[in-house]
């Protein structure tokens, strides 16, 4: 009976959840209303759930409960009480690789590539160098959790992290990888000494080189800042630079302001504004940055494998949105670009039309030279699949 109940908890919220809002937000005001559930259960239910999303476009015309099962038997490689009640003759195999897996719950007998182009249908639209089914199967396993160390505190966070025996992975001298349920923030001092940064969200770093690398005094504009983690990036790089930040929400310069506090940046300014639409004259000067960093908004599909239910509910005609969106945002940052400045353009998409066709737009229409383009994949690496170009005159 509890699994049943579990079950049927999880169908409720998948059938009443249309993805308009992240699901991992949508469930906490799920779980508020339903106060009966215990921790477990809610642990438990929000499992199944991502499991049903990570499936994707694959066996759509299988029932909840059975799409369900099948996402927990291809999501893991340890037992788990809800397959051994509903299907003991998976759980006993659940450490099988994922192409005996394949094989084993399809009646067709289904190759691993068979099944990973159903998950993502749209291999056509993805950037030059994504290979599809390595991409496609990242779907079905919880991407880690990346932490970058500061300047300094390299020896304090490894200390910290071995004292409280939390397993990690050294990348490189300053960028961790830890297990994604691994709660940090009573272990280290989040911003202070390590930022919680994605693998390649933190290899743009290497793109922000300014125009004169031994000047630090160089203006900086980290024009759609979201959470900030460039932001402190840059700081990092360039402790004199004179930073400006701005996005289209009010409520993220609010929250920017106490973790740039946290990360002892001083030298900044902000400001709100909505980049897309041209309108007066913004509070900055125009040819006045020297680096402008545009990390714009994207369909997000190099992080679809933390966030299923995006790839689930997504709308490939969205991409002609996102990429006039694009458009219009680089339209009014580019008269704030100094001459001589560099523009370093970046997406967390792997769609060729966010990417490759806006490098070459970028190029053309402003005269502009790409020093430097990359996908920074990420999906056989356990994180964000992420696109990088710097542009320079």
């Amino acid at each position: 009976m509890k699994y049943d109940n579990q079950i049927k908890y999880a169908t409720q919220i998948i059938e009443t959840f249309n993805g308009k809002m992240p699901l991992h937000n949508w469930l906490k005001d799920f779980f508020r209303q339903h106060k009966q559930m215990g921790s477990k259960d809610r642990k438990q239910a929000s499992e199944m759930v991502y499991c049903f999303y990570r499936l994707g476009f694959a066996g759509k015309k299988l029932s909840v409960k059975d799409r369900i099962l099948t996402g927990l038997f291809l999501c893991n490689q340890t037992c788990n009480d809800i397959l051994e009640y509903f299907r003991p003759s998976w759980n006993e195999q659940i450490g099988l690789p994922i192409e005996e897996k394949i094989s084993l719950i399809s009646d067709h007998k289904s190759s691993f590539s068979d099944y990973a182009e159903n998950i993502f249908p749209w291999k056509d639209q993805l950037s030059n160098g994504v290979d599809p089914i390595l991409y496609s199967a990242s779907f079905l396993q919880q991407p880690d959790l990346f932490i970058r160390i500061r300047p300094g505190y390299e020896n304090a966070v490894r200390s910290k992290l071995d004292q409280h025996a939390i397993p990690y992975k050294i990348i490189n001298s300053t960028c961790f990888s830890l297990a994604n349920t691994t709660r940090l923030d009573e272990i280290i001092q989040l911003d202070k000494e390590a930022v919680i940064q994605d693998l390649n969200s933190q290899r743009t770093g290497s793109f922000f080189q300014g125009p004169n690398p031994a000047s630090s005094s160089i203006k900086t504009w980290d024009c759609c800042a979201a959470s900030g983690g460039k932001s402190i990036m840059l700081h990092d790089l360039y402790p004199q630079a004179d930073v400006t930040v701005s996005d289209i929400r009010e409520s993220i310069l609010i929250n920017l302001k106490k973790r740039f506090q946290n990360a002892g940046l001083k030298k900044y300014k902000t400001f709100a504004a909505d980049l897309s639409n041209p309108y007066g004259e913004l509070p900055i000067k125009k040819s006045s940055f020297d680096l402008i960093v545009a990390d714009v908004p994207c369909s997000g599909s190099g992080t679809w494998s933390r966030n299923p239910d995006s790839l689930y509910f997504f709308d490939i005609k969205e991409i002609e949105r996102y990429q006039a969106l694009q458009k219009k945002i680089l339209a009014n940052v580019m008269p704030y670009l100094s001459k001589g400045g560099v523009l370093v353009y970046i997406t967390c998409s792997v769609f060729k039309k966010e990417n490759e066709e806006m490098a070459d737009f970028i190029s053309h229409q402003y005269n502009l030279r790409a020093e430097k383009i990359e996908l920074l994949k990420g999906y056989d690496q356990k994180a964000d699949s992420m696109f990088a170009a710097r542009f320079t005159p």
